[in-house]
């Protein structure tokens, strides 16, 4: 072995003890007589001190080194000097003094910084994927990665989960996607498919007899790149045999927490997952995968403006077509070039304009190019329903449900990102239960499957 340790093993004990540390040169600081040497490894960080009058030989090869170098150190572990300790390091209470320092591979300057977590255009990052991988995040979330599907392994293990691998290449199945086809050679003219996920395979699984099964999935799916797609990933997939809905939920739940505990340092925003009813959360917030670490909440106001002036509300509501509006505090003062953002945005989502209405921060004059159509009692009436005060802004969808929802959702999820509203820094799971076998599109108002065809009924609607 070319180290005895790794560079974020080292600690307090440690002290008095010859190692010998291999890695890449993060950091070099020359101070005269004195080089500084941050070393790096996948598991952390070590402070490496090489003075030249310690060695010689080794002082003249740190001073050839540059950043990304990668290097064996041998030397003596010792105590940092009091008040130079480092708390944002886990061996940032002793540092090595090196008695030999050997470069194992010399390299150029990377194209982009590797010590800092800067934005990188990601073309230039896939490019340079090996360096890519280096960086700090990249590392942390690859053994974020590791640890979640180890303990996904042990918890499943335990609970008589057997683990099986279904197979690649597949024939075609009707799903959320399109399907990559794979040429077969020794049947010209025939394809294999990649599987969108195990779903036939389980369930031959289950027939068979093995009632719990689980893997952790490769799947493949042709659909265009978004933020939440991708061309392949890799899921949990998992079937069981003779349970009913609450079995599946306080498994997974368990699972859940278990999880972030052991694999994560982002905390839960509450131990137990609220279980929230479809038509709730896409009434409150315009989407079945709500942000719940904020508020924004969409609220009807149909009964208010349906007998207004302004004639595109009042006719949405007399074809049945909801009226819907969030408040958003303290950007009343918006600018004109930040409305017609938040309308381009909204014209993104499906949108065919905005409404608003702001609230004036001192005389608390309700402002806005449709103000004008309501009277003062639906002015007052709107605020109440809404909780509107000084300096806040409301804004105002009125289409076919689909698009009040998805226009509204985006509109709060931006403007919760502008404001800070979300907590970041914390988790909050949710079950969304009671979802409709079928729902309405947004384009041609025509009737789809929420999921997929293989969505089984309730028992009490299958006589419908």
């Amino acid at each position: 072995m070319l180290k005895t340790h790794s560079c974020g093993e080292l600690r307090l004990e440690n002290v008095g003890e010859t190692v010998t540390l291999a890695g890449w040169v993060n950091r070099r600081r020359d101070m005269g007589g004195v080089v500084f040497i941050d070393l790096r490894d996948r598991d952390g960080k070590t402070q490496v001190v090489v003075d030249s009058g310690r060695s010689a030989e080794g002082f003249a090869a740190a001073e050839q080194i540059r950043s990304e170098y990668v290097v064996q150190v041998t030397g003596v572990v010792g105590k940092r000097p009091s008040g130079q300790e480092n708390e944002n390091l886990a061996t940032g209470d002793i540092e090595l003094l090196a008695n030999d320092v050997v470069v194992l591979n010399p390299a150029k300057t990377p194209p982009f910084l590797i010590d800092r977590d800067e934005v990188v255009d990601e073309s230039l990052r896939l490019k340079y994927r090996y360096l890519d991988l280096r960086r700090e995040r990249m590392q942390r979330n690859l053994g974020i990665r590791h640890k979640a599907i180890k303990f996904i392994r042990d918890f499943l293990d335990v609970r008589g989960f057997l683990e099986v691998e279904t197979p690649i290449l597949f024939k075609s199945t009707p799903e959320g996607a399109r399907d990559y086809l794979v040429p077969s050679r020794v049947h010209p003219g025939q394809f294999y498919a990649l599987p969108q996920s195990p779903q036939q395979l389980k369930q031959l699984l289950m027939v068979a007899g093995y009632e719990r099964y689980f893997q952790i999935a490769r799947c493949f799916r042709d659909e265009d790149l978004r933020a939440d797609r991708q061309p392949e990933f890799t899921q949990l997939d998992m079937e069981m045999s003779f349970v009913e809905r609450d079995d599946i939920l306080n498994l997974i739940e368990e699972l859940m927490i278990g999880m972030v505990k052991h694999a994560s340092l982002v905390p839960l925003a509450y131990e137990q997952f609220p279980r929230l009813s479809y038509g709730d959360v896409v009434n409150r917030y315009g989407t079945d995968r709500p942000d719940l670490r904020f508020g924004l909440e969409l609220k009807d106001i149909s009964e208010i403006v349906g007998s207004s002036a302004f004639r595109v509300f009042a006719e949405n509501v007399a074809a049945g077509n909801p009226v819907k509006a969030i408040c958003v505090p303290g950007c009343g003062e918006y600018s004109r070039k930040q409305m017609t953002e938040l309308e381009d945005i909204a014209k993104d989502a499906g949108a065919k304009g905005l409404a608003w209405l702001a609230i004036h921060p001192e005389t608390e004059e309700v402002r806005g190019p449709i103000a004008k159509f309501f009277t003062v009692e639906q002015l007052i009436a709107l605020t109440e329903k809404l909780a509107a005060g000084p300096g806040d802004l409301i804004l105002i969808s009125s289409d076919v449900k689909a698009v009040v929802h998805e226009v509204l959702h985006t509109l709060r999820m931006e403007m919760g990102n502008r404001l800070g509203l979300t907590d970041t820094n914390s988790l909050a799971f949710a079950w969304v239960v009671d979802f409709p076998l079928f729902e309405e599109g947004m384009e041609n108002g025509h009737y789809a499957p929420s999921h997929h065809m293989f969505t089984a009924p309730k028992r009490a609607h299958i006589p419908l």
